[in-house]
């Protein structure tokens, strides 16, 4: 055993001096000897040997390092070579030609040529590491060595490329046989754990007894796989299914998985609706403001009311934006939300604060929205100044068929902690800060001519001038803002070097960054290619994560054809819609992030786009050094070719970028020469002659061939035609220049590839478990094995990568964060294969999704390297069809695991149109079929670019390449061909498409293989047609070795069809199949033949279309002829003629089945061709028989089938799976015996109508003894202050502040306030209620939480737990503990918290349910026995988004259906009361006409869409049943989107004529019609005769008077007494002591009741009423009744079908008429609000803030008066009089005000009915919380006054008022929390100070003032009894205040106030100016005359 390595050549030295090498292998290190004076070359050709003991790890590493040599110094290390040797182990021999990397890990121009060899032990090649295979390489040895490989060639039964091109030596052929054999892939796989085990990347080695192998199955059952496996001493689970079935999944090497899907889903526009709810602002930053709100999407702007002078407006405004647009688009529209200060229709108001998110943001939240969540605004003009205030809102986006669960609104009185609801995304810190985005923009390649303006042609003929035709700049996209480089005039390869600078929150709420190149253009300004960034790859936001940056890097941009037409028609592909179809240009740029210091002065605070220059990428190491890479591409099949180009010449262009275009390709990259500079130049002309060692320099003019020559297509059949590739296939071969960034590829391929493994592994697993094979929790431990190790093995791969010269900051940080994602997803792989087991599985599953999800998410690299490559066909040089095959999946590289997916393989491609016209229908068709073999790699590793073809061809090259062994072939002659012969077992197909008016269709199957297609006969009429039929394809040749057909046979496409008498067939649907290959050689016998049916998934685009139950084989005719084959026997059918029925062994085994059909009637038939059916008729069908109903004989007068029941026999396959399905049709028999079809219905599977008898010994009940359901009072969930107040009984104080921590509801109210029942209405239930939803809401959700946690710790015995077998016990009492949960629950909470004594004696307030949902859906849509089909006509239409179901439905047949297998068992016939016309179905009421009384309940409406354009709607109720039609129009709601209705409607009606009730919400208009809202459908008829008795909910008590009286006119033991005579149940028997037993179940309760007068009465009502609300339990008969009830439907309008127009809260009762009447209609109308009237007392304020000063004397004073108002628009705001000149901030006021209001206590709202504006019609009611205002300010005379602080009071929780002013402080307002809380509605009456504040320039709240004032709250009776003056007038006036003298108006007496101002104040200050006056008199005087003086003096005058 020994490692060779021969080092030959290290070239690309620098300078001269003496080289020296040195290798290293397991810490063994060789020097070769010095070469002396050496320039570029050192040519050393010396070989080393490594003798070694162990085998060689396939991860170890071999380095060399080539030194300077120097006698004296230390030797410079020139470079370092690293080599994995997992090539080398397994091939034995590789060379290699690579360059080398300095100590910085950068590449540079050296490179080293060299050989290795490794000679294993046993001659094979080694083993890898050990935690890949489990068998120990076989370790008899075949001759010492690996090289005489002739003989082994000979010997093994492998494919060998024996077929020697011409010009290739032995050695070179050997040594290719040796790849492919390591390739090769054995048939019965080695059940390898790893994920690169021997399934799909073929490293098996080729073991010594393959022929033994050849005939193994290939298809084996569980059990044997079991068996297996055991043998093996494996466990079961760790066995791929995909690896044992050939058949499942396509277990290949040479070919990859086609993509069945065909038409791209991204640029359809979709309906859209983003509704957004302003509720209301808080802590607005400013002084007395007027805010507005400013709601934008995209481009539309909405605008809430303004609210005047105040800082937290409350608006609750409901807007709704509806778009059609592309999702891509959809989901980059910017939401943004800004608070705005008095804007008015003059001025557009001034920013305080906004907040802005994209709308994919809202759309990933769960359930599509943000609900009650608060939105931080943020000043984006001063970044310094922080949060501008809140801004609560819902913000929901809707697609058509999301449907949004609302969270209940009742009242929303939880007090609104801002920190925890913050309208943010999950991980999202509250605190983000500013951030700079720095996109850097350096230069662009690539560039198509943009030759839009005619005047260029005109310039070139006039002045000859030829410039580069496009005028680029570039333009980016964030956050709703744009920034834009220069213009490069004129040019391909513009030059920008500059950064555009965004200035945003970070982390950013919007996920993509838009970047385009556009060319500016007068005329049209168009985009040239568009790339989006998603953020969220390119940083992290874990605790080691990182912050977004790119690149320096290439992204590459795809869009429309290069071709240039002035009008583009895939213009919209340039912008990023949808898949590109061809390479448009290439951007050099980068992006940085940087946290901004908003503390620094420096900083510039405007958030303005900025754009500037930026230095160019000086290291080019970073974007990657250049390369020649090379792509060869082969045409092996081009079939399907639509017919319509079938008549031209057509030829296929591939391209890779620009390279291979014929219009403007490149041929070498000399442009980039020039850029560059001298360095650029030597790099390049080296790169350009020294392409590859051994092909010398005339490769360096080998020309690229990018095209195959055109050719004249052949008919195939009568839609498609084929080219006529037979043993001749074209090649193509592209030389093309790219930076070398295969790292980021490779990567992302291992991760890829990861994904694949565990996507085929998880389809398996939801196929077993579809299917009921057993165990597949194993398979799915199989597949968490297989992930877990594939996550080891990448850690190991990329580790060895972090060394290499990783390039840009981002591909540092993303191989680290996918190393740490992986390495975890191992472990938890592990973990969570060891909580597999079949009760959790499904729970599981869901987990190994988003593993999936999180991987593909991972591998895909945001940083851009070799564009991707075009095929595209031409047809007389028009484009006209396209495939795009991304290049990473054509990678080539050394490591298996890094090589992409289809590189070296045959790839079936299908060709699709491009852009727009791939939309619909025109998509669907197959343009062309391809199967393609491509390779992509480093231009020096091309020699094995042919190993993966098809052996037995011979290379053809055009004569400059004639000898030259590694010149690509232009063609491929294949000289070895094999005969199959190809038999389709095509038995059936089910739920196909409909796509003939009827809503049927006439399909037929078209079979494709290779170039010739079949047809099976068309059957009429049906969507599951069983056509049970063989094709036979005789003399299919197939190119190349026999036995690589046999494990990788072509694909067969099959293609469904619906056959029209005129025109050409419609294409219905298509899908690919595998066929199960027999070789001469092998038996046709068990367990691989004959082949068995299987289930195709049939698609439409990207829709499937029904399921083709099919099998084929393909079968090798042997030398002997076709006598060899299997006889086709079987009858030849006569009736069919030559058709060919599927053969026995293949054809399912049937049995006899009893179809009973239940006839009820048939419901809401449409017109058909505008008549009306009259006499309809069913007939059913299934497997070719049948049963007609009897015939309605008049329609209209009842739609009911008079005979119920009828039956017929058929037969079944025993394999439920493959029962066909069953239809209905509806015909309507008219005059002269003619029949027309109505409608059909397909029931795809029985599987739920199946009847199983049911086995004697395992009874589920107990029906020995007696149970005793343990009844105890239920006691409601706790709200959430019952639980507060456990704490707080001591004061009442405290209690009552609790009180807002709670839900509000009436029942809360109620216990505060110790009602008498009197008080109790049925609104103060059906709060309650709420309350107790929300909460049991809040508590599933925490309980989840709990659960989750649970589950971890728990794992260990969980484990143990689980083994154990299911007790019988276990089984016995699952039924009960159903039923018994939410009681055990309430009996915990009992004894957790036991109530408070002081809470005892309060009446409880009886609930009812409240579902968030229809009824329907909690109750199985009532389908008990009765079931509903709906019955479809019409063709599916072609555009996914216009027709809906909905619109096809033509009516309802109502009936149910019954299969068991014959005969019954006798016990069933033999019951008591069995009545034989009924058969199974017993017991069914009659269906004769019944007249019902129907009374509906409307309670409010919540969240309706505007109707108006103000942004409301004035909603009523309309109500239509059969030809009752109620529209209570009247009763309007003005301007109103959640109206309470409060309404009940009585109904008569007939069943089954009038059972669909609608009830509808209409928006009123004065003048037009009146526009439909939303409506909601209910069938009545189900509701009615369902076992759940949905006439009339069971109450929760029975009472006789009061607000919960009992509404039905049967009385619980009357209703439990039928219920059990229909049950067939024994009882009820009423025991003494409250016991009633039923069956053999004990139920307990009270047995009095007090009637209005309070006498008690003795009753069994109680005890009825408890067996009626525990139905559930009773044995057999028993089911859950219907509570009563409050119902929430969705509302829709079919004119937006699908998306929710609001809900409608309501109930319906139904009595029949043959009954007792019922009592009145409870009583729901809405409360009304009560009147009340609060006397605010202003007597004084103190330490106001001094505001003027004093003309004269500069003095601080203030003329303070108060103003209060109490409703939200100041409509009613009073002020005092001024108190004038307060010299200290003090004030006498003495001044009442008095508002009087209406409030509704329940939902603690002040309702207010005003007006909106003049025009209009009616006044509207609005709900605003009880808030009181007081403002303090300063009056001025002239200008306007001065606002100088306020307090708002909210009457329901305000702080008590302090004492005295000095105990009043800032505390009162901003530490709310922890001071005890009063309601003016308890107190009454209140006294005390109270502070006003303000805002400080720093936006500090601070006190501006105090004032005492006294609040006094009297009913509007009491205020009439006691009136009140306004401000000090009669009666009860208040004093005057005493106010001191200064505050008389100087100006009114000028002389006193001047008197006084000098007497007291400024006497000394006047008299000190005075004497300082006379001071400066003197000296003026004294310097005037002076000079005179000096003068004379010195003159001595």
């Amino acid at each position: 055993m020994a490692l060779l390595l021969q080092l030959r050549t290290v070239t690309g030295l620098r300078g001269k001096a003496d080289r020296i090498a040195k290798a290293v292998f397991r810490g063994l290190s060789f020097y070769t000897r010095v070469l002396e004076n050496c320039e570029d070359e050192a040519r050393f050709d010396e070989t080393f040997r490594w003798p070694v003991a162990s085998n060689i790890d396939g991860n170890e590493i071999l380095e060399i390092q080539v030194f300077n040599y120097s006698k004296v110094f230390t030797n410079r290390l020139i470079g370092t070579f690293q080599m994995v040797l997992q090539k080398v182990v397994e091939e034995g021999q590789v060379e290699v030609t690579d360059t080398l990397i300095d100590d910085n890990n950068s590449a540079i121009q050296t490179s080293i040529s060299i050989e290795i060899r490794y000679q294993a032990l046993d001659g094979t090649v080694g083993a890898w590491n050990d935690k890949e295979f489990l068998e120990t390489p076989s370790v008899h040895s075949e001759g010492d060595g690996r090289y005489p490989l002739e003989t082994d060639s000979l010997l093994s039964s492998h494919r060998q490329g024996l077929d020697i091109s011409p010009g290739k030596s032995n050695q070179q052929s050997a040594e290719r046989s040796f790849r492919s054999k390591g390739k090769e892939k054995t048939k019965e796989h080695k059940a390898g754990k790893g994920v690169f085990s021997a399934m799909k990347l073929g490293k098996t080695r080729p073991s010594k007894d393959d022929h033994r192998k050849q005939d193994e199955p290939a298809v084996l059952e569980a059990e044997d796989l079991d068996r297996k496996a055991l043998l093996r001493g494996l466990e079961p689970d760790t066995i791929s299914l995909a690896s044992v079935t050939a058949v499942t999944t396509n277990v290949s090497n040479k070919r990859s998985k086609p993509d069945i899907k065909m038409e791209p889903s991204a640029g359809r526009p979709m309906d859209y609706q983003v509704s957004i709810t302003i509720i209301e602002a808080r802590q607005l930053v400013g002084l007395n403001m007027d805010p507005v709100v400013c709601v934008e999407v995209g481009e539309e702007k909405k605008y809430t009311s303004m609210k005047e002078s105040t800082n937290c407006p409350y608006y609750n405004e409901y807007f709704v934006f509806d778009f059609h647009v592309p999702p891509d688009v959809m989901f980059d529209k910017i939401i943004k939300l800004s608070v705005i200060h008095s804007k008015n229709l003059l001025r557009s108001g001034t920013l305080v604060g906004s907040f802005k998110m994209d709308v994919g943001t809202v759309y990933t939240q769960p359930e599509h929205q943000f609900y009650h969540k608060w939105a931080i605004l943020s000043d984006p003009e001063d970044l310094t100044a922080g949060l501008k205030g809140y801004l609560k809102c819902d913000i929901a986006v809707v697609g058509k068929g999301d449907n949004i669960k609302t969270p209940h609104k009742a009242n929303e009185t939880e007090e609104d902690d801002i920190e925890g609801n913050l309208l943010l995304p999950d991980g999202v810190p509250p605190e983000r800060q500013w951030a700079r985005f720095y996109i850097k923009i350096y230069r662009a390649e690539g560039l198509p001519r943009m030759n839009t303006s005619i005047m260029a042609n005109v310039k070139k003929a006039l002045i000859g001038e030829n410039k580069d035709l496009v005028d680029p700049y570039v333009q980016v996209v964030f956050a709703g803002q744009k920034g834009k480089t220069s213009i490069q005039k004129s040019s391909y390869e513009p030059l920008w070097n500059e950064q555009i600078i965004f200035t945003e929150m970070f982390p950013p709420l919007c996920k993509r960054i838009k970047i385009q190149i556009r060319d500016s253009d007068k005329v049209n300004d168009v985009a040239i290619g568009t790339h989006f960034i998603d953020l969220r790859k390119i940083s992290n936001e874990g605790d080691k994560g990182f912050l977004p940056t790119f690149g320096p890097a290439w992204v590459n941009m795809y869009g429309s054809t290069r071709n240039y037409t002035l009008m583009d028609e895939h213009q919209e592909l340039n912008e990023g819609l949808g898949e590109g179809v061809s390479f448009r240009a290439r951007l050099l740029m980068s992006l940085a992030v940087e946290i901004l210091d908003t503390t620094n002065p420096e900083i510039n605070s405007s958030t303005e786009v900025q754009v500037e220059q930026a230095t160019s990428v000086a290291d080019q190491n970073c974007t990657g050094k250049m390369e020649e890479f090379f792509l060869f591409g082969a045409f092996l099949e081009a079939t399907m070719i639509d017919r319509k180009i079938g008549d031209k010449p057509i030829n296929f262009e591939v391209t890779i970028g620009n390279y291979g275009n014929q219009i403007d390709g490149m041929s070498k990259p000399i442009l980039w020469r020039k850029k560059e500079g001298g360095d650029g130049n030597e790099e390049e002309s080296e790169l350009l002659q020294n392409s590859s060692e051994d092909e010398g320099d005339e490769d360096g003019e080998m020309v690229s061939v990018s095209s195959s020559q055109p050719m004249k297509p052949l008919v195939t059949d009568r839609n498609y035609f084929h080219l006529p590739y037979f043993e001749k296939k074209p090649c193509i071969y592209i030389k093309s220049w790219w930076q070398d960034q295969r790292r980021r590829l490779y990567n992302a391929n291992i991760m890829d590839k990861i994904a694949d493994k565990l996507e085929e592994g998880l389809n398996d697993v939801q196929e077993m478990i579809k299917t009921e094979k057993p165990h597949p929790e194993r398979r799915l431990r199989g597949v968490l094995e297989e992930l877990s190790s594939g996550c080891l093995h990448f850690v190991t791969l990329a580790d060895k990568d972090q060394h290499h010269s990783s390039r840009t900051r981002l591909d540092r940080e993303r191989l680290k964060s996918c190393m740490r994602e992986l390495e975890n997803m191992g472990q938890q792989a592990t973990t969570l294969r060891s909580q597999v087991k079949k009760n959790t599985m499904k729970d599981k599953l869901k987990l190994v999704q988003n593993f999936l999800q999180k991987l593909r998410f991972l591998a895909d690299e945001p940083q851009h390297t070799i564009p991707d490559v075009f095929i595209w066909m031409l047809s007389n040089n028009k484009r006209i069809a396209y495939a795009r095959v991304p290049s990473k999946d054509i990678l080539y590289s050394i490591v298996d695991e890094e090589m992409g997916k289809d590189c070296a393989k045959v790839k079936t491609i299908f060709l699709k149109l491009p852009g727009k016209r791939g939309f619909g229908p025109a998509g669907w068709t197959v343009q062309a079929k391809m199967e393609i073999y491509l390779w992509l790699g480093l231009n020096k590793q091309r020699k094995d670019f042919l190993s993966g073809l098809p052996c037995g061809f011979e290379e053809k090259k055009t004569a400059r390449g004639q000898n030259l062994p590694s010149f690509p072939p232009i063609s491929l002659l294949y000289t070895k061909k094999q005969v199959f012969q190809l038999r389709a077992h095509m038995y059936q197909a089910r739920s196909l498409f409909a796509a003939d008016s009827s809503g049927l269709s006439d399909p037929f199957a078209r079979v494709f293989f290779i170039s010739q297609s079949q047809c099976t006969e068309v059957l009429n009429e049906t969507l599951c047609p069983t056509w049970d039929q063989l094709l036979v394809f005789d003399n299919v040749e197939l190119y190349g070795e026999a036995h690589e057909m046999r494990d990788d046979p072509p694909i067969i496409v099959i293609e469904i069809y619906d056959q029209d008498t005129v025109g050409k067939a419609d294409f219905m649907g298509r899908t690919f199949a595998k066929p199960v290959v027999k070789m001469s050689d092998e038996q046709y016998c068990p367990p691989r033949f004959p082949p068995q049916l299987e289930y195709y998934q049939i698609y439409r685009g990207n829709s499937t279309a029904g399921d083709l139950l099919a099998a084929f084989e393909l079968l090798q005719i042997g030398p002997g002829g076709k006598s060899d084959l299997p006889p086709i026997d079987g009858p030849t059918d006569m009736d069919r003629g030559p058709i060919l029925p599927v053969p026995l062994g293949i054809r399912p085994v049937l049995s006899k089945y009893r179809v009973e059909v239940l006839f009820w009637g048939l419901r809401d038939l449409k017109r058909v061709n505008l008549a009306q059916v009259d006499r309809p008729r069913v007939d059913i069908e299934c497997a070719g028989k049948g049963v007609q109903s009897a015939l309605i004989q008049n329609y209209k007068k009842n739609p009911n089938f008079s005979t119920l029941v009828k039956w017929f026999e058929v037969d079944l396959p025993e394999n439920e799976l493959l029962h066909p399905p069953l239809n209905i049709r509806v015909v309507d028999c008219r005059a002269f015996g003619r029949y027309t079809l109505v409608g059909s219905h397909a029931v795809s599977s029985l599987r739920k109508f199946i009847y199983r008898p049911p086995d004697k010994k395992a009874q589920h009940w107990n029906m020995t003894g007696e149970i005793v359901v343990n009844m105890e009072p239920e006691v409601p969930i706790k709200k959430m202050e019952t639980m507060v107040k456990l704490e707080a009984s001591e004061e009442e104080k405290e209690r009552k502040k609790k009180k807002k921590k709670g839900g509000g509801g009436v029942g809360e109210e109620v216990e505060e306030e110790e009602p008498d029942d009197s008080m109790l209405d049925w609104w103060s239930k059906y709060f309650a209620s709420i309350e107790t939803m929300k909460e049991k809401l809040r508590q599933q959700e925490a309980a989840a939480a709990e659960a989750e946690e649970k589950e971890e710790m728990e794992m260990a015995e969980e484990i143990k737990i689980d083994d154990s077998p299911m007790k019988g016990s276990k089984a016995q009492a699952k039924n009960k503990e159903k039923s018994k949960a939410p009681k055990d629950d309430k009996k915990k909470k009992q004894q957790s918290a036991p109530e408070l004594p002081e809470k005892k004696n309060k009446p409880r307030i009886d609930e009812l349910k409240v579902f968030n949902k229809e009824l329907e859906t909690e109750f199985d849509n009532f389908e008990d026995w009765l079931h509903t089909f709906n019955l479809l006509r019409g063709k599916i239409g072609d555009n996914d988004d216009n027709a809906t179901e909905e619109e096809r439905i033509v009516g309802r047949f109502k009936g149910s259906i019954c299969v068991y297998k014959m005969p019954l068992p006798d016990d069933i016939t033999k019951e008591a009361g069995y009545d034989p016309n009924f058969g199974m179905f017993q017991g069914i009421p009659s269906n004769d006409p019944i007249n019902v009384l129907v009374r509906v309940y409307v309670v409010r409406a919540t969240d309706l869409h505007p109707a108006d354009i103000n942004g409301k709607a004035d909603p009523y109720i309309a109500i239509k049943l059969g030809k009752t039609d109620i529209k209570d129009k009247e009763n309007y709601i003005s301007k109103q989107l959640n109206p309470v209705f409060g309404k009940s409607f009585d109904i008569e009606a007939t069943f089954p004529m009038e059972s669909m009730l609608t009830v509808a919400v209409y928006d009123w208009d004065l003048v037009g019609t009146d526009d439909l809202i939303g409506e909601t459908k209910i069938d009545l008829e189900n509701r009615y005769y369902s076992k759940h008795r949905a006439t009339c909910g069971v109450s929760q008590n029975y009472s006789i008077h009061g607000y919960n009286t009992w509404r039905d006119p049967m009385k619980p033991s009357q209703i439990l007494s039928k219920l059990c005579k229909d049950g067939k149940v024994d009882g009820p028997h009423y025991g003494p002591g409250g016991r009633v037993k039923v069956a053999n179940r004990v139920f307990t309760g009270p047995t009095e009741i007090e009637d209005e007068n309070g006498q008690k009465k003795q009753t069994d009502e109680h005890l009825a009423l408890a067996v009626l609300r525990h139905w559930e339990d009773i044995p057999w008969a028993g089911c859950k009744l219907v509570p009563e009830h409050v119902e929430t439907r969705p509302l829709l309008n079919p004119d937006k079908p699908g998306i929710e127009q609001g809900r409608l809260e309501m109930w319906v009762d139904m009595f029949p008429m043959d009954m007792p009447a019922p009592g009145p209609a409870i009583d729901i109308s809405p409360r009304k609000p009560k009147k009340y009237e609060l006397r605010v007392i202003v007597w004084n304020t103190d330490e106001v803030i001094l505001e003027d000063d004093d003309y004269f004397t500069g003095e601080k004073s203030s003329d303070i008066f108060v103003r209060g108002w109490l409703k939200g628009q100041q409509e009613d705001k009073q002020d005092t009089d001024v108190h004038y000149h307060s010299l200290t901030g003090e004030g006498n006021f003495n001044w009442r005000y008095i508002f009087p209001f209406d409030y509704l206590m329940a939902e603690e709202k002040i309702v207010i009915s005003k007006k909106e504006s003049m025009f209009s019609w009616d006044e509207t009611e609005y709900k605003i919380p009880a808030r009181l205002t007081l403002q303090v300010w300063d009056a001025d005379h002239f200008s306007a006054d001065d606002f100088l602080g306020a307090i708002e009071l909210d009457l329901n929780r305000f702080p008590r008022g302090a004492k005295t002013s000095k105990q009043c402080s800032l505390e009162m307002v901003t530490n709310e929390a922890e001071l005890p809380m009063i309601s003016i509605f308890k107190q009454k009456r209140v006294k005390g100070w109270w502070p006003f504040v303000a805002r400080d320039e720093n936006d500090e709240l601070e006190i501006t003032g105090k004032v005492e004032a006294e609040l006094h709250l009297l009913t509007a009776e009491e205020a009439e009894k006691s009136p009140a003056g306004l401000a000090r007038n009669e009666p009860d006036p208040l004093e005057k205040p005493n106010r001191p003298d200064t505050s008389f108006i100087w100006f009114l007496n000028p002389l006193k106030s001047i008197k006084y101002l000098i007497c007291t104040r400024y006497k000394w200050l006047i008299i000190k100016i005075v004497l300082a006056l006379l001071l400066l008199v003197m000296v003026a005087l004294f310097l005037y005359s002076m000079p005179g003086y000096m003068v004379k003096k010195l003159l001595g005058a």
